[in-house]
């Protein structure tokens, strides 16, 4: 069996109306008016996260210190667990999700 390969290559440019109407490359007014007419706008929603970000930013995320005393406590056998206040805050928190989807 043999093989062909006459077939016709792709034309470089498309022609014809299927082009679509972009300013040339080397044009820069085209360019700056383009970049004039471009806006974004996230919402207030965004800049409320952003707003949050940023004060957050400056916050440690552990208290080294509170870390190092539990650690000693532990250690040295005196840290103690309340189970009570452990058991309120789970169910607390239960009621807060369950409430959340009702």
């Amino acid at each position: 069996m043999k093989i062909d390969k006459t077939i016709n290559p792709l034309p470089a440019k498309p022609t014809g109306e299927g082009r679509a109407a972009t300013p040339p490359k080397n044009d820069p007014t085209s360019a700056s008016r383009q970049a004039e007419s471009t806006s974004v706008s996230l919402g207030s929603t965004a800049a409320q996260l952003r707003g949050m970000e940023e004060g957050m930013s400056g916050a440690p995320t552990v208290n080294a210190a509170k870390v190092a005393e539990i650690k000693q406590a532990i250690s040295e056998g005196r840290f103690k667990v309340n189970s009570d206040a452990i058991a309120d805050s789970l169910i607390a928190t239960v009621r807060e999700l369950i409430g959340e989807r009702a």
